[in-house]
């Protein structure tokens, strides 16, 4: 059992949105995962949210765990984009069922218009997150961007607007709605060469969810070949095998009062995937959970 100071700061991993996903965290929450989020790719195809509300409702019976939050990661911008219907229908299904699972969050990607860079894309973003952010207002849920790149670049891409600080801040002047935030994760910006700490300190107020996904940066191979040349310089790691300090990243959150969950997300690691993932993110939960302070003791009440 978990304590209310630990509650506080939650640290659970990904769960997937589909038929084996109440099995699946049936199997893996005597670990101690904390929350899952619930994501899928793209678009929920024939998930039937209620229903799967039902069976993790029965799974997590009995547990502190909870859900955190439910994620569509597609690109509803794009008017070209073969799936920009489904995924869209997908973002108002997530914001409609969240409270079913008990959470007040749908997490994803902006989307983008394919091929052209970020400023271009404002337009498109400002009409459909206008539309859905007022939606999830009216049920008392709130939107959160992940800051994946998925390869495009300020100039071009084809799935993610929400890459860059400069990005945040045009996308938030465009809808300036309190329910909009981010889905921040420190990997994303140490594979810019972007220092994650200060970017935190800033963010945290915008900062709905969080990713627990590490980086490891190889500067011997930056200095010779430099970045996105032949070599690569940079990995995406779990929790525990990169170069991030989560004792800090956890210590600037409970300064500035930050409460939610922190996710891993898993199936990145170069060295602990396949037959080694659960044994990653594992060690990747005990990891975080030190970071957070380890177990809580009471203080004495002398």
């Amino acid at each position: 059992m978990i304590t209310p100071i630990q509650k506080d700061i939650r640290i659970g991993t990904l769960a997937g949105c589909g038929p084996k996903t109440a099995e699946y965290i049936a199997a893996i929450l005597p670990h101690g995962f904390e929350s899952f989020e619930l994501n899928c790719w793209q678009e929920l195809g024939e998930t039937d949210l209620r229903k799967l509300s039902r069976q993790i409702k029965d799974v997590l019976a009995g547990s502190d765990a909870v859900i955190s939050s439910l994620g569509i990661y597609g690109n509803p911008l794009d008017p070209a984009s073969p799936k920009r219907a489904a995924t869209l229908k997908s973002w108002k299904a997530a914001i409609d069922a969240a409270p079913l699972f008990g959470c007040d969050l749908v997490c994803g990607f902006t989307g983008r218009i394919v091929g052209k860079p970020i400023p271009e894309s404002m337009k498109a973003f400002g009409k459909v997150f206008g539309d859905l952010s007022k939606r999830a207002a009216d049920k008392g849920v709130r939107i959160a961007f992940e800051n994946c790149d998925m390869g495009g670049t300020w100039q071009s891409g084809d799935w993610n607007i929400a890459q860059y600080p400069a990005a945040w801040e045009m996308m938030f002047n465009e809808v300036p709605a309190k329910n909009l935030g981010l889905e921040w994760e420190p990997c994303h910006q140490m594979v810019k060469l972007i220092d994650p700490i200060p970017q935190l300190r800033k963010w945290v107020p915008k900062i709905f969810h969080i990713h627990g996904k590490d980086a490891t940066v190889k500067w011997d191979v930056v200095r010779e070949f430099g970045v996105g040349g032949a070599k690569q310089y940079a990995f995406h790691r779990t929790p525990g095998f990169g170069d991030c300090n989560w004792t800090d990243i956890i210590s600037e959150l409970r300064q500035q009062k930050w409460t939610g969950a922190i996710d891993i997300e898993g199936w990145h690691d170069p060295v602990y995937n396949g037959e080694l993932e659960m044994s990653g993110q594992v060690f990747g939960l005990n990891y975080l959970k030190q970071c957070r302070g380890g177990a809580f003791i009471a203080h004495p009440q002398i």
